[in-house]
């Protein structure tokens, strides 16, 4: 008896939306390729991905402002 085969899986490489094999035998997973993988770090380290936030409520800005239990 044979053992069947695993269908290989492929996903959207993050950095060039390209075809990627999601396997063990692709060192760069998820990219598809070394130079994405270095592409997207060398973006982190910029600080080129950044989270959008809402800036500070007035309250949350003043050091002296007594301790609010309330939150």
């Amino acid at each position: 008896m044979t053992v069947p085969s695993i269908p290989r899986r492929i996903v959207a490489c993050p950095r060039c939306r390209g075809d990627s094999v999601y396997a063990a035998e692709n060192p760069f997973r998820p990219f598809c390729s070394e130079r994405c993988k270095n592409n997207d770090f060398g973006a982190w380290a910029s600080e080129s991905y950044r989270l959008a936030a809402k800036p500070p409520a007035p309250e949350d800005d003043d050091p002296d402002a007594p301790f609010r239990t309330d939150r």
